[in-house]
């Protein structure tokens, strides 16, 4: 996937207050992480880091006043509440470099029978690959696939370079017979319903006939 270029400033405020104040100024605090050196704290224009952070595994060129640092996005904190998004971790990476992420599944196709029950076991797995070229997801196909039929991890078709760091044999898709509602015992309910309502219909008839007759 090709980089999102955001511009950043460096941050030398610290602390709750500092970051409400940078929070108020729509902008959003953010440290970089990169190996052997010190973490870099920076401030991101708050609308652009938003849009760009709805994909899973971000690459971001952060341009720090002319010093440009390639990242993956590794962690977005979010208000539990507003959901607004209050601080972002992102990773220092190498182009060339191979990392470890994990990348979502969808399933696509149809089963042979339209009513089967079509199970996700995971919505993810683990791959190594280039920083650079991220899968931004999988597919698994379960075109044709009949009740009974699993897909594994290995039956995933991966992009050149894309190594898998997911157990191969995991389960992935279960295709099982439709639930069936067991409504043997509602009509048991409804007489025994109706039961009760002509019993008390009958009491009811029978205290008028005997104040009728006092």
């Amino acid at each position: 996937m090709a980089a999102k270029t955001l511009p950043a400033q460096p941050r030398t405020e610290f602390g709750k207050g500092a970051a409400r104040r940078i929070r108020a100024n729509n902008q959003i605090p953010a440290v970089i992480y990169s190996n052997g050196t010190e973490p870099l704290h920076v401030t991101l224009p708050g609308h652009q880091t938003m849009l760009v952070v709805r994909t899973v595994n971000a690459l971001l060129e952060i341009d720090v006043q002319g010093e440009n640092h390639l990242t993956l996005v590794k962690d977005v904190q979010r208000n539990p509440v507003t959901q607004l998004i209050e601080h972002v971790d992102l990773q220092g990476v190498r182009r060339g470099e191979k990392v470890t992420v994990d990348v979502l599944v969808h399933v696509v196709g149809e089963q042979s029978d339209p009513n089967a029950y079509v199970n996700l076991d995971q919505n993810s797995i683990s791959v190594e690959a280039d920083a650079t070229a991220i899968p931004e997801s999988f597919e698994a196909d379960i075109t044709g696939r009949e009740i009974g039929d699993h897909l594994y991890v290995s039956d995933l078709a991966l992009p050149a370079g894309v190594t898998l760091v997911t157990d191969p044999e995991t389960l992935l898709v279960n295709i099982a017979e439709p639930a069936v509602q067991d409504l043997g015992e509602e009509p048991e309910a409804e007489e025994a319903a109706e039961g009760e309502a002509a019993d008390g219909e009958s009491a009811e008839a029978e205290a008028t006939e005997d104040e009728s007759a006092e």
